[in-house]
């Protein structure tokens, strides 16, 4: 089973995945972004975003499987993942394997995730890339609330507004997992 955590940046996706950890402790953690941090430092990544790359899409979506297969554990992944052309890509794949995909979406007010992407610290040893960064985040809230129209229809909207605690009750609630 794999356990999908979408939303915006600042939307809280790390932060629940963190609640959800020591509550299924049998779950790994995989962050598919990971795979783009390494694709960037041996190819050019030419609009500057990773999920542009196919090989990054079929990348995730093999390790994806291979952590389920290899180890017999569930997956959660917190990944913005807002393009529905890349989100079928990797979710028809892993779907094809017959792993089961749990998509969860936490949804934000613009205003409250710009407050949120501000309190973060990105890269502090180097203010122009850190300010680089907060901006690419913030340009990526209109598609990430606007990716909502265009969910698929099994994704479950959580209100990313509550408590780490209970969003991941929510969660654990949705997909039959009794905690600990």
């Amino acid at each position: 089973m794999i356990v999908w955590v979408n939303g915006a940046f600042g939307s809280g996706k790390t932060t629940l995945v963190d609640e959800l950890r020591p509550r299924w402790p049998e779950a790994l953690v995989y962050d598919p972004e990971m795979v783009g941090y390494v694709l960037r430092e041996i190819v050019d990544v030419p609009t500057g975003d990773f999920q542009d790359l196919r090989l990054w899409r079929r990348q995730v979506a093999e390790l994806a499987v291979g952590l389920v297969e290899e180890y017999g554990r569930p997956l959660l992944v917190p990944m913005t993942l807002v393009n529905p052309a890349y989100m079928d890509e990797i979710f028809s794949a892993l779907r094809k394997t017959g792993i089961t995909v749990h998509h969860f979406f936490l949804q934000v007010p613009p205003d409250v995730l710009e407050e949120r992407i501000d309190g973060r610290s990105f890269t502090p040893d180097d203010p122009e890339q850190e300010e680089r960064v907060r901006n690419w985040c913030k340009s990526k809230i209109p598609s990430c609330v606007g990716f909502l129209a265009e969910a698929p229809a099994d994704t479950v909207v959580l209100d990313g507004e509550l408590s780490p605690g209970t969003l991941a009750d929510q969660v654990l609630n949705s997909v039959g997992v009794v905690s600990p």
